[in-house]
Parts: structure tokens; C-alpha cells; sequence
């Protein structure tokens, strides 16, 4: 019977996860020098060559991705091991860690934790925030338990290292000065706007969703303006310098900016909650994540 260490399988996924030798190591905090150790025991306790060298940096071999193949089965039901255990322990009491990028927090967690105070107040919502993107890095790490993030930032839904929830379409509105020529104008097109000058993000998922939504409409969008902050960008819809895309969850307005429904063209982003696979038996994960199935029902009817 082979000896089979979690921690080096662990070790051994991350790799895969990270690509070199030093940025698992940074995940993990240890040294480069302790991952390439624990790497080669775990090569001579299995009896198979795990990496090979490509230029400066290492590829797995296929034993290793044969031997992650079964891993993966292995850290599921150890997740799972690990909720019941939790769940017979602390019963209703329990911490969940829980990451989500900024306009979620507002929107959809603090009303969760709220509804959760009522309902079952042994359980406590840690929250972190962080970019879409990077929630995701943080729930595969281990740093949280659940994840809030858009579905374009997230792992594709066949990534077997998580279970996600579909949890909301957030619709898009046009944000426009005051004194725009469309502000008092119903059922505003996109279209209407191609001659514009946008403001959001260089780079990231705002900007990838602004472009895309404008190209679906037909045209490129021209970027008079760079900003990621909703108040930055409100501000300078408000000054007349351009216009924006504001996600109707942000729930931001200045008195100087209009907010207008867009019509059939309408974009949306979709929002969706993450966890380890398997994690989601746990009591405590179970709640927070009803609890934010509920927020997100009751802004689904905007």
C-alpha cells in the first residue's frame, strides 16, 4: 500500500494551481526550497516522477495530474469530514468567513448578517473584501469560506474544487448629468449614447463589462475618463464630463446625476456565491448562504 501525505498532495495541486515553484510558495508561505523538498518525498514515497523540467520552470507530469485526478475525490470528502464534524461540535454556532467585492458587501452581505442576527445568532459572518477576481483565489486558499464574486471573474463552472450559486442579475442603468439631453428621456437605448464619452475602469472586470455591453449595442465605446471608485465616477458624470454604467446593486446616487433604465438592450451582470466542494454541508456555511439567496430574491424583483 502506497503512503499517500495530504499535505504534499496539497502542495502538489497548488503547483498545478500556481504555475512555478515560488509563487506556490507564496501561496502556501513557505520556502521555495521546502516546496521542491516536500515534492520530491512525495515522488519517492509514490514511486513516480511528479514534475519535469520545461525551460525555467516545471510542468506536471501525467502521474501527477493521474494522482491529483483522485486527490480531488480525497479534499472533497475531507471537506465534507470537516462540516459534519463542525456541525456535531457547534450545532447552530459556528464563524463564516466570507469574501465579496465591494458593491456586494452593502447590498447583499450586511442585509444577510442582519437576517441572520434574527434567525440564528450563533452564527457569525467574518467579511473581507476583495476584488472579484481575487475572492476566488482566497476561497481555493482556504482564507474563506464563501465567495461572492461575478461570473465572469469566477472559475468555470466544471472546476470540480467548488459548488457555486447562481444568486442575482444585477441590471446595468445609465448614469447622466443633470442636464443631459436624454436625462429626462424613458426607455433609453445604449445606442443612443455611442457618441458619448464614458467613464470607468482601464482595465478589470468594469471595463470588460462597459465594452461589452456597449459592443453589443452596436459600437465601441470612447473612454473619456479612467476610475474604478462609483464616487469618483459619479462625480465626474455630475460635472458633465461623460457618462457611466453603474450596476443598480451599487445603490449610489449624487444629486447631480441621473439614473435611467435602459430598455431592451438592458445589460446585466450576474453575481454568484461560491464554496469549497463539499463545505457546503456545514450548518454555518448553509445559513449564510440561504440568507444571501434571500437578499438576492428580494433585489431580483428590481
Amino acid at each position: 500500500m502506497l503512503e499517500w501525505d495530504i499535505r504534499k498532495l496539497q502542495i502538489l495541486r497548488t503547483l498545478r494551481e500556481q504555475g512555478t515553484v515560488t509563487a506556490t510558495a507564496e501561496a502556501l508561505r513557505m520556502t521555495p526550497s521546502a516546496v521542491s523538498q516536500q515534492l520530491t518525498n512525495l515522488a519517492k514515497q509514490l514511486g513516480v516522477p511528479l514534475l519535469e523540467a520545461q525551460g525555467r520552470r516545471v510542468r506536471l507530469t501525467d502521474a501527477a495530474r493521474l494522482v491529483l485526478r483522485h486527490a480531488e475525490a480525497v479534499f472533497e470528502q475531507l471537506e465534507r469530514a470537516d462540516a459534519e464534524l463542525s456541525a456535531y461540535v457547534h450545532g447552530e454556532v459556528g464563524e463564516v468567513r466570507v469574501g465579496a467585492f465591494s458593491t456586494a458587501v452593502p447590498a447583499l452581505v450586511v442585509p444577510a448578517v442582519r437576517a441572520l442576527r434574527a434567525t440564528h445568532p450563533g452564527v457569525s459572518v467574518r467579511v473581507r473584501e476583495a476584488e472579484a477576481g481575487e475572492a476566488y483565489e482566497l476561497l481555493a486558499g482556504g482564507e474563506v469560506d464563501l465567495a461572492l464574486s461575478l461570473a465572469a471573474q469566477a472559475p468555470e463552472v466544471g472546476d470540480g474544487r467548488f459548488t457555486r450559486v447562481e444568486l442575482l442579475a444585477d441590471p446595468l442603468d445609465v448614469a447622466l448629468p443633470r442636464g443631459h439631453e436624454l436625462a429626462a428621456v424613458q426607455g433609453v437605448r445604449l445606442a443612443d449614447l455611442a457618441g458619448e464619452s464614458w467613464i470607468f475602469g482601464g482595465s478589470g472586470p468594469w471595463s470588460d463589462i462597459t465594452r461589452g455591453a456597449c459592443e453589443a449595442a452596436g459600437f465601441s465605446p470612447r473612454q473619456g475618463h479612467s476610475a474604478a471608485g462609483w464616487t469618483a465616477i459619479l462625480a465626474m458624470v455630475e460635472a458633465g464630463m461623460g457618462v457611466a454604467l453603474v450596476p443598480r446593486m451599487a445603490a449610489v446616487g449624487r444629486g447631480g446625476v441621473v439614473m435611467r433604465e435602459l430598455g431592451a438592450d438592458r445589460p446585466v451582470r450576474h453575481v454568484v456565491a461560491a464554496v469549497r466542494r463539499g463545505s457546503e454541508a456545514g450548518v454555518a456555511v448553509g445559513r449564510v448562504l440561504s440568507a444571501l439567496e434571500g437578499v438576492a430574491g428580494g433585489l431580483a424583483r428590481w
